[in-house]
Formats: structure tokens, C-alpha cells, sequence
């Protein structure tokens, strides 16, 4: 590899890339199209409903499709990021993402969004593990935690900024619009990545294609499993035999990978406990907060009668709580174990699935906006302490595969979230309608709520039951994070914020 200037300097110095806080905010642009993205899909599903006749399957599925092709291609993207170059990888991901949510917006019926926004997931697993891999890259180690701060921060302007936005236009538009927003933002990522971002690959090696196909056909069979649990039941053969093709196929990968001259993972990694004990943490971190949106937008929105724009902006207490203890999270883990900081965050998300639970017909928002700041809190301490502690574990030259398994165990645990929750949501809600509701009505709150306003009371007295089972499903899976921290992740032990930075340049293989 040919040396430059400013590899031999980021090197010696460790001072990190000169523009790496330019670099930075066009990496956070690029993340927050795929942020503001899906949370005003959430906040769209009722438009969706009455707009397209989609049913729930219909619903479940425009979500899930973006998360199996996400989910399916992540390491395979994150994989050939390393070996062509990240900054190409991006900028590949940005365009296939902006054409497809384009192509969204001319959809006329459930089936060709669902497409759209598979298209929409083969991008985003293009784009997104670079994001966090540049970041790495070019900011030194001693800046880790605070560039992954301001990562995150920027990830809950998008959480904000979305159903805020959204609201907006899904007040003044059709459901489309949504879709149409993306397409600037991503235009903008684009010229930034084009005039700022350098080059960054690893070394120079094969690609192993035999890996990809396995771990393409492996994740997809296993996401595509969990999401069609709510349609199918635990018990279907169809699921079943989904997860036994999965599960052959990753161990296939895994055999062949320590076989291969040149493997696309390096299995390594999962030896050390940092590594493999934070990927469970995600996982379960990520499975509190799938299905929440699931349920609270339709709560919001069906069961309190909230305009599109007034869900919106009665979520954003969550995302301010956790935009602001992002801060306090990064801050406090230069000093305190990351051990500590991920299952104490992960105790307080916990803490506040119990106080959701609470919410009745009653309560209204006041107990919900409780919850949702308690949670806030949680997810900002725990978020930059497991995401930190994960990437500092993968070495330089995988940083493209490695951010590429962050963000797979994160997308296996939403699937896990919003199959679980979903499932759980469903099945509580049509038990607790009363014998008079006919069976097609029962499927969703909005079919019941679809024969009139005789039925408004017996549809949210069921909802908000069904809803308190689901939050207390999604509290027993974040206590089951902070145990998993707790026993997994070694005692303070973690990688010198001191150490060498990596090269980055341009380089020639």
C-alpha cells in the first residue's frame, strides 16, 4: 500500500483526518435518511390502511421487507466496503436508496411498496455500514466516544425531525410524500461524500463468494422466519423450515469460513467477550424498541384520535431524552465500565416498559410521556457504550464487515421486536373484544374501528390491554439485556483509547 502525507502524519500523531468533523456531519446525514425513514413509516401506517386497503400482514410486511433485504446483505455489503472502498460503498447505497424511495412514491397498492421498500433495504445495507466504519477511521481513538455521541445525537434529530415532519405532511399530502422526503436528503449526502469523505479500504484480498451466498442465505431465511411469525404462528412448518435453512446455512458459513484462505468475517471475534457479549446486548436493546413504535403510533393515533402530526410531536419526549443522555453517556464512559453503563441503560428501558404497561383508558398521555422520557434516558446511556465498546473490538482492516454486524444484530433485533410484540399485540387484542365484534373485524384495531362508532370503546379498552402485555413482553427482554451485560461483558475490561489510529487514505492496491 502506498504511503501519503496525510497517512504517515494521522499515524504518527494520532490527531485523525483533518476534516473528520466535516466528514462526520455528512456521515450523520447519510445515517439520518435511514432514521427518519423508517420512524415516519411507523407514523404513516394508518394513511397506509386507508389509502391502499393494506391489512396488518400487508402493514407488517412494508415494514419487515426493508428490514430481510437490510438484514440479509449487511455482511456481505459491509464485506465488499472493505475491499473496494467505503466511500464507494456509500455513495452506492445513497443513489439505489433515493431511486427506491422515488419509486415508493408511485405505489398503488400494498405489494409494490412492499418491493419498494425492499429496494429501499438493499440500500440502506449498502450505505450504512460505512457510515460507522468511517467514523472510526478517521477519528482517532481518543475520539471515539465523542464522535459516536454526536453520531447518535444526530440519529435522534432524525427520530425527532421525522414524525414531526411527517406529520406535517401527511397532514397536507397523501402517504407518498413521506417516501419524497428522502430523496433531498440524500442528494445532499451524496455531493457532501463526493467533496469531502476519503477513500478507506482493508487490505487486499479475494472475495469469498461462497461466504456471501451462505451469509445472504442464512440471514434472510432466519429474519424472514421471525417476521412471519405474526402471519403464521411459532408452530408452521413455513417458519420452521425457514429457521432450519438458516441455521444450516450460517453453520455452513462458519465452516467454511475457517476454512477459507481469505474469509469474509473474521470468526475470531466472536472469542472476545467485548464483542460477541455487546452483539447479544444489541440485540435485546434492539428488541425493546421495534415493536414499541408499532404499538404507540397506533395507540396515539387509533385509541386517542391524534392527528398523523400530533403522534408525531407526542413522541418526541423519547427522542429528546435520549438525544440529551447520549452526551452524558459518552462523557461518562471514559470514566465508568461500559459494562456498567449498558446494563444500568438497559435496566432503566426496563423500568420504563413497566410504567407503559400502566397506561390505560384512563391515564391518557401523561403516563405516556413518562415512559417514553424514563426510556429516553436508557437508551442514551446504554446506546454509546455497546456501539463504543463493539467497534473498538473489530480491528482496522474489518471495519467495513465489522460495523456491518453492529447493525445486523441491531435490524435482527427489531425483526425479533416487531415479530415478538407484534405477535403478542395481535393475539391480546382479539381475545379481549367482546363476542358481538365479528371475526374479520377482529384482526386489527382499525377493522374493528371500520364498522362505526358503536365500537370505539370495546376496540380501545382492548387495545390498551393488549398493549400493556406487549410492553410487559418488552420489559422481560431488556432486564434479559442488562443480565446478559452483566454475566457477558468482562469487568472493565476495554481497548486503550490510546492506541494507534488506523490508516486512512486513498490507498493502492
Amino acid at each position: 500500500m502506498t504511503s501519503t502525507p496525510f497517512e504517515s502524519s494521522e499515524t504518527a500523531t494520532g490527531t485523525g483526518h483533518p476534516r473528520r468533523w466535516w466528514i462526520l456531519m455528512i456521515l450523520c446525514l447519510a445515517l439520518m435518511v435511514l432514521v427518519v425513514d423508517n420512524t415516519v413509516l411507523n407514523l404513516a401506517i394508518p394513511s397506509l390502511m386507508r389509502d391502499l386497503d393494506a391489512t396488518p400482514a400487508d402493514i407488517q410486511w412494508v415494514i419487515d421487507a426493508y428490514i430481510l433485504a437490510f438484514a440479509g446483505l449487511l455482511l456481505t455489503a459491509g464485506s465488499l466496503s472493505d475491499r473496494f472502498g467505503r466511500r464507494k460503498m456509500l455513495l452506492l447505497g445513497l443513489v439505489v436508496f433515493g431511486l427506491a424511495s422515488m419509486l415508493a412514491t408511485l405505489a398503488e397498492n400494498p405489494w409494490q411498496l412492499i418491493a419498494c421498500r425492499g429496494l429501499m433495504g438493499v440500500g440502506g445495507s449498502l450505505l450504512m455500514p460505512s457510515t460507522l466504519s468511517l467514523l472510526f477511521t478517521v477519528f482517532p481513538p481518543a475520539e471515539h466516544r465523542k464522535a459516536m455521541a454526536a453520531w447518535s445525537m444526530v440519529a435522534m434529530v432524525g427520530v425527532v425531525a421525522g414524525p414531526t415532519v411527517g406529520g406535517v405532511l401527511l397532514n397536507h399530502f397523501w402517504w407518498g410524500s413521506i417516501f419524497l422526503m428522502n430523496v433531498p436528503i440524500a442528494i445532499l449526502a451524496i455531493v457532501g461524500t463526493l467533496a469531502l469523505i476519503p477513500e478507506s479500504k482493508g487490505p487486499a484480498r479475494n472475495i469469498d463468494a461462497v461466504g456471501a451466498i451462505l451469509t445472504m442465505v442464512g440471514m434472510a431465511s432466519i429474519v424472514w422466519a421471525i417476521v412471519s411469525i405474526p402471519l403464521h404462528g411459532w408452530g408452521s412448518g413455513r417458519v420452521i423450515g425457514m429457521l432450519v435453512l438458516g441455521v444450516v446455512s450460517l453453520t455452513a458459513f462458519a465452516l467454511w469460513e475457517k476454512r477459507s484462505a481469505h474469509p469474509m468475517v473474521p470468526l475470531a471475534l466472536f472469542k472476545d467477550r467485548r464483542f460477541s457479549g455487546t452483539s447479544f446486548s444489541i440485540v435485546l436493546l434492539s428488541f425493546t424498541a421495534g415493536g414499541l413504535m408499532l404499538a404507540l403510533t397506533q395507540y396515539l393515533q387509533f385509541a386517542l384520535q391524534y392527528s398523523p402530526l400530533k403522534a408525531g410531536l407526542a413522541l418526541l419526549p423519547y427522542a429528546v431524552a435520549a438525544a440529551l443522555f447520549n452526551g452524558l453517556g459518552a462523557t461518562l464512559g471514559k470514566k465508568v465500565a461500559d459494562r456498567t453503563l449498558i446494563s444500568l441503560g438497559l435496566l432503566i428501558i426496563a423500568g420504563s416498559f413497566l410504567i407503559l404497561a400502566q397506561v390505560s383508558d384512563t391515564t391518557g398521555y401523561g403516563l405516556l410521556i413518562l415512559g417514553l422520557l424514563v426510556m429516553g434516558v436508557g437508551a442514551g446511556l446504554a446506546g454509546p457504550a455497546a456501539y463504543t465498546l463493539l467497534m473498538q473490538a473489530v480491528p482496522a482492516e474489518h471495519r467495513g464487515v465489522g460495523s456491518a454486524m453492529n447493525d445486523t444484530v441491531q435490524q435482527t433485533g427489531a425483526a425479533l421486536s416487531v415479530a415478538v410484540l407484534g405477535s403478542v399485540l395481535a393475539a391480546s387484542y382479539s381475545s379481549k373484544l367482546p363476542d358481538v365484534v365479528p371475526e374479520p373485524a377482529r384482526k386489527s384495531i382499525a377493522d374493528t374501528l371500520a364498522l362505526g362508532p358503536d365500537f370505539f370503546e370495546a376496540a380501545k379498552h382492548a387495545f390498551v390491554d393488549a398493549m400493556s402485555i406487549a410492553m410487559m413482553v418488552g420489559a422481560a427482554g431488556a432486564l434479559a439485556g442488562a443480565v446478559v451485560a452483566v454475566v457477558v461483558l468482562p469487568r472493565g475490561a476495554r481497548k486503550s483509547e490510546e492506541e494507534p489510529v488506523p490508516t486512512v487514505n486513498d490507498p493502492v492496491h
